[in-house]
């Protein structure tokens, strides 16, 4: 196998998947990416961490047709720094593999490409279009919340996705949680969208992760559901995730808001104050003790190994006091997420959630259960 290919186009792809090839499995050849020739002007790139897989096809001056697998972390950091932008591959014999330039020359010794593990070749899927700036913020407002890794509890390692159908619109939904929290985001679609109907399922959250690396152009993505598989494509590249059996909880209820306390701050404000409450939080005291009194927001962080810390601020509210202690982090996480200058919090009493949303994006809903004081 010889290809010439250029630099850019070469390290953008190999930078897209690191997260795959470096993702340690019962397998040493899930280290590598597997490169084969398509003809004399394409170059397939495969990758896989067993769970999740990518696919794509990138143009490429094809010398002498082959398949190779490479060590993908050592190829990325040896494309990374090389000057020139024509990199030429060329595997030479017993898999030695050269990679140059016109100046610099390196031999890496790759694996046996028939051990590469099999990648799922699933065709008739029905693919819908989503925006991939939509669809990337989904992600991120959902993929925060990570909890114990248990492979009981499918809801705690997987996010949850489902399709609706309503009288006026069509939505997509995902919805995370780790059972002190959860977070909602969805897209909504026009009455007449072609949105195929499907069953919820649960996809990995660290696939998904995987997902937003590939979504930094603005284009059209589709996705689709096919057997036990979440199917993203992108141009001429394809990511397959294999999903998680199991049963994702009723939320429904836990959403359900019934008349609380809305009170309404600016978002970057209540972000800085939350930030200065966190510093003395630590592992074994995370709690920050919201006090809310008329007009008046109360925080207290208490730290028997470190110290306190009080701050106040001015708020509408006219309800009865409630005195409730909430994870800081969580509320942080939140607040980074939401785009809107100004939050919305609606809290009940000191043993319901808390919800919180921007205060004209509704497309997003973050719940936060109180802790125990």
């Amino acid at each position: 196998m010889k290809f010439i290919i250029n630099k850019i186009k070469f390290l953008g792809a190999l930078s897209k998947i690191q997260g795959l090839t470096g993702r340690k499995t019962n397998l040493a050849i899930t280290e590598t990416v597997l490169i084969k020739t398509e003809g004399k002007s394409k170059i397939r790139l495969v990758a896989t961490d067993l769970e999740t897989g990518f696919e794509g096809l990138y143009p490429a001056e094809v010398e002498s047709e082959g398949i190779i697998a490479i060590n993908c972390k050592k190829i990325y950091e040896i494309v990374k720094e090389f000057n020139n932008n024509k990199i030429i591959i060329n595997e030479i014999e017993n898999r030695w593999i050269e990679i140059s330039d016109k100046k610099t020359q390196y031999l890496i010794v790759g694996m046996i490409p028939d051990d590469f593990p099999e990648t799922p070749q699933i065709e008739n899927v029905d693919f819908f279009n989503i925006y991939s700036t939509a669809l990337r913020k989904m992600i991120e407002k959902s993929v925060i919340i990570t909890g114990v890794s248990d492979e009981k509890r499918a809801h705690i390692n997987g996010i949850y996705f489902e399709r609706l159908d309503t009288d006026d619109k069509k939505t997509i939904k995902i919805v995370s949680t780790d059972g002190n929290r959860l977070s909602i985001a969805d897209h909504s679609y026009s009455k007449d969208f072609n949105l195929p109907p499907g069953p919820g399922v649960i996809i990995p959250k660290k696939g998904l992760n995987e997902v937003s690396k590939f979504l930094d152009i603005e284009e059209d993505v589709q996705i689709g559901v096919k057997e036990n598989h979440f199917i993203i494509k992108k141009n001429k590249e394809t990511i397959t995730i294999r999903l998680l059996e199991g049963n994702f909880p009723k939320y429904d209820d836990i959403i359900e808001q019934s008349d609380g306390n809305i009170i309404k701050i600016n978002r970057k404000e209540f972000l800085n104050m939350l930030k200065r409450m966190s510093i003395l939080s630590s592992e074994k005291y995370k709690g920050v003790l919201f006090n809310f009194d008329e007009n008046k927001l109360l925080l207290t962080k208490t730290n028997p190994e470190i110290g306190e810390s009080k701050e106040d601020t001015v708020i509408e509210f006219k309800g009865e006091p409630i005195e409730v202690a909430f994870n800081v982090r969580y509320f942080i996480e939140t607040l980074n997420i939401i785009d809107d200058e100004t939050i919305i919090i609606n809290i009940i009493n000191e043993e319901k959630p808390c919800f919180i949303k921007g205060e004209k994006d509704n497309s997003y809903l973050s719940v936060i259960m109180p802790m125990r004081i």
